[in-house]
Formats: structure tokens, C-alpha cells, sequence
């Protein structure tokens, strides 16, 4: 089972256990990690469940497509090289050790 890291704007740090076949915003949602809100319930239609992945992750996902990178211009904080809809990224047994860093807001 994958292990991933969230880490909050302010430092804190959860770990949680995902289900291989989840996303990273319903292994979020699923153990109560604050931060992400996923209003739309992961339709990559609101951009609420915006992260920051750690660099070492960001090739391990397939790319940014259309409709995500339309909502990524329309996060609450700032979009990065690094940033994606958590409700995209699939978890699979190579993302074990997974960070993700939170934004600030995602309202």
C-alpha cells in the first residue's frame, strides 16, 4: 500500500496509506487531511484540491491535459512547473513515498 506525505502550507506533515488505484485527493479525503477541499468531487471542474508535488514525482504521472491545465490557471494561489489537481493522480505501488505539499488557500 503507497504510502503518501501531505504537507500543509505551514509544515505539518500527515502520512496516509492509499488504496492503489485511488487518487491522491480521495486518499486525502478518505484520512482527513485538511488542506484539500475538492468541492467538485474530483470532475476537474474547481480546482479546491490544488497541490505541489515533490520534484521527484512530478514525471511519475502522465501530463498535465487540457482540462486540467485550464483549471490550473484558476487556483487560488500560484500555479507552479510543479502543480496539479490531486484528483487526476492516480496512486500506484511506484508512488509509495509520495509528497505533496498544500497550497496556502484553495478558495
Amino acid at each position: 500500500m503507497p504510502k503518501i506525505t501531505y504537507v500543509s502550507s505551514t509544515g505539518h506533515t500527515t502520512i496516509v496509506d492509499a488504496d492503489e488505484g485511488t487518487t491522491v485527493m480521495r486518499a486525502a479525503i478518505a484520512n482527513g487531511v485538511d488542506g484539500i477541499f475538492a468541492e467538485c468531487g474530483g470532475q476537474t471542474m474547481c480546482a479546491t484540491c490544488h497541490v505541489y508535488l515533490d520534484d521527484q514525482f512530478t514525471q511519475s504521472f502522465p501530463a498535465v491535459d487540457e482540462d486540467e491545465d485550464e483549471m490550473l490557471e484558476a487556483t487560488a494561489c500560484d500555479r507552479l512547473d510543479n502543480s496539479r489537481l490531486s484528483c487526476g493522480l492516480v496512486v500506484t505501488d511506484a508512488h509509495d513515498g509520495l509528497v505533496v505539499h498544500m497550497p496556502e488557500s484553495q478558495r
